[in-house]
């Protein structure tokens, strides 16, 4: 079992942080960028569409960020509102920032890729003056994404969002999402990564991405090694994905989970971690025990990469139970 405290009576069940950018996916699929002649618009950024998957599910969600003071920063802005996320502290950047985008191509469903827009980025510039420890205060969980850490100010007003979580008894819940071309250099991002990941309740992340944390020890953990480093801080549940062969969970009270995944109709790859995230989140909210909360956010990744969006594609309680029931499960 594993011992997380989501605190009753608080008006929001999750507040995400961080990344709120813009998709677009090719509408010409199996072809490469150079081919593409036209995209589909969605929100898009890790925290965005598992804040997003969450409200599907329906959990009273909240935001915190920055967008563009342009149509692409009202179009996000307005997307929210409409998926019932409370947008009270995404404030509007005044200082010509952009909104991040994202192209992604779909040569094959196992070949894809995206190609992103980052320079001078609006979400980059949320600064502490936007973190309000009241707003954290009024929330079970806060979300926090590894790309918020790549550069001040908004590195900065990360670490306070988590000091105020920490305070106030909100579970920390820690995508690590790296993404290296928003970084400058390895060692700085090892370092952000692992303070950041030494105040979280449940960190979740891919193979490699425990990896590029570890690089400053001489020889690889091992899962079972990885997952204790962190049951010497805060963590109390360590997700570590291994692509189409599953994810393993392990708890601080010493118990590992390995999920099966389910068969689908594959038609890219990307999406799959944030919707997994999304409803492993409302699982561990409903107090179930791991392999069901795994089980759900293996069924949600398999709806997603099986849709042309991300956010757009987050299933609800209804969906997934009804995949759960009659889709082929795959392994465990």
């Amino acid at each position: 079992m594993y011992n997380l405290n989501f605190k009753e009576g608080r008006l929001l069940d999750l507040v995400g942080i961080g990344r709120l950018c813009i998709d677009l996916n090719a509408d010409q699929i199996n072809r490469p960028m150079e081919e593409t002649r036209s995209f589909t618009k969605y929100v898009g950024g890790s925290p965005a569409n598992i804040t997003i998957g969450a409200a599907r599910l329906g959990k009273k969600t909240g935001f915190i960020g920055k967008v563009s003071d342009d149509q692409m920063g009202r179009y996000i802005v307005t997307y929210l509102e409409e998926n019932d996320i409370d947008i009270s502290n995404v404030s509007v950047d005044d200082t010509g920032a952009v909104t991040g985008l994202a192209f992604t191509e779909i040569k094959s469903p196992e070949d894809c890729s995206i190609l992103m827009y980052r320079d001078n980025v609006a979400d980059l510039k949320l600064d502490t003056s936007n973190v309000s420890e009241d707003y954290i205060k009024q929330s079970k969980s806060l979300l926090v994404s590894g790309t918020a850490l790549a550069a001040s100010p908004s590195r900065e007003a990360v670490f306070l969002a988590l000091d105020y979580a920490r305070k106030h008894d909100v579970v920390v819940i820690f995508d690590l999402d790296y993404r290296p071309y928003t970084w400058n250099d390895d060692k700085e991002t090892a370092t952000y990564y692992n303070l950041a990941a030494e105040k979280c309740d449940v960190i979740i992340g891919t193979r490699d991405e425990f990896d590029m944390m570890e690089q400053f020890q001489k020889e690889k953990s091992t899962d079972e090694e990885t997952a204790g480093k962190w049951f010497s801080h805060h963590a109390e549940i360590v997700i570590i994905k291994h692509g189409a062969e599953g994810s393993i969970a392990y708890t601080k009270q010493g118990e590992s989970f390995t999920s099966a995944t389910f068969k689908t109709r594959v038609l890219k790859t990307f999406g799959a971690g944030d919707s997994y995230a999304s409803a492993f989140i409302y699982g561990l909210m409903h107090g179930w025990d791991i392999p069901k909360v795994m089980e759900y956010g293996s069924a949600s990744a398999a709806i997603v990469i099986s849709r042309h969006s991300c956010s757009e594609a987050m299933p609800t309680v209804e969906e997934l139970n009804e995949f759960i029931n009659t889709a082929e499960k795959v392994g465990v």
